[in-house]
């Protein structure tokens, strides 16, 4: 996002704003260390740092915002949001996986660093991220913080984003046994792998600030819906964008037999399915009043972003 796109809107500007303050936060959370190990957090800063949307973040900092939460805890917390976003990323563009070589417009990290020292970079992302929560400088409550340890791992293991790569991985095999995924198991398979996290990023806001129930529900409904919106959008621009606009490769989806609701719909089938959740999205937040604009507008971006 350009420095003259950011003051054009609210919207453009507080996300830029946010990006800046978690990049802050990541820069001090992953020091370089002196050792042969120096290069293992060099992998590390190298995935996490100077790139990506931080929508994550950005839903962590806003949902944060609601309950008055101090920008500096929010900051932490979105902070390890990205750190587990960015461990997946380094996994996901293996050669064992995806098989990319370009991600955020750059080599990926197996292809700067080595396919080995990018594993271990994704583990300890992992790790750190995890860690950074469990520390009483992230939430004076001891309970908030078993609170997002839990809920993370939740959404990032075997019922969230990894247990959603399984079935990504195994949908061409059984394409190829004759046993194309329906909408309906495509749908599960988005919301594992990409949605869990988004609504996580959205409910940690109301964790931290030790919300009522109803108010967590209600975020975590609305990141649930922009979750699998914003993939489908991620899946239409895999057929309609370029390279240099998203900052990697495109086209790679239906080349490698993925199951994509783009792919079982259509394109404008799935483009109103898309529209349609950023829209229910935006209503769960009724109750939060004007306190929720940015969140909104976020809803809309997320299915008209061209990158």
């Amino acid at each position: 996002m350009s420095d003259t796109v950011a003051t054009r809107t609210p919207l453009a500007a507080a996300m830029t704003a946010a990006a800046a303050e978690v990049e802050a936060a990541l820069d001090v959370l992953l020091p370089l260390p002196e050792g042969a190990e120096a290069r293992l957090v060099e992998a590390m800063r190298y995935a996490t740092l100077g790139g990506g949307k931080r929508l994550r973040a950005f839903l962590v900092m806003q949902g944060a915002a609601l309950f008055s939460v101090d920008r500096r805890c929010a900051a932490r917390v979105a902070a390890s949001v990205e750190m587990l976003h960015a461990y997946s990323l380094v996994h996901d563009d293996l050669p064992a996986m995806d098989d990319d070589d370009l991600r955020r417009g750059k080599p990926s990290t197996h292809k700067a660093f080595d396919e080995a020292t990018a594993i271990l970079a994704g583990d300890a992302l992992q790790t750190r991220a995890f860690e950074v929560l469990a520390e009483a400088d992230t939430h004076s409550n001891p309970d908030a913080r078993c609170e997002l340890v839990a809920a993370l791992a939740h959404a990032s293991g075997p019922q969230g984003m990894v247990g959603g790569q399984m079935i990504d991985i195994m949908a061409p095999v059984l394409l190829a046994a004759g046993q194309a995924l329906n909408a309906e198991q495509v749908g599960r398979l988005q919301a594992l792998k990409t949605g869990r996290l988004i609504q996580y990023s959205a409910e940690a806001g109301a964790i931290l600030g030790r919300a009522a129930p109803v108010q967590r529900q209600l975020l975590a409904a609305y990141g649930r819906d922009i979750g699998t919106a914003f993939q489908i959008a991620d899946d239409l621009l895999d057929v309609e964008g370029s390279a240099a606009e998203i900052g990697k490769a495109t086209g790679k989806d239906a080349a490698a037999g993925k199951a994509t609701l783009v792919g079982v719909l259509g394109l404008e089938r799935a483009r109103a399915q898309a529209d349609m959740l950023a829209a229910q999205a935006a209503r769960h937040l009724e109750s939060f009043g004007p306190a929720a604009d940015r969140l909104r507008e976020l809803a809309s971006f997320v299915v008209s972003r061209r990158s």
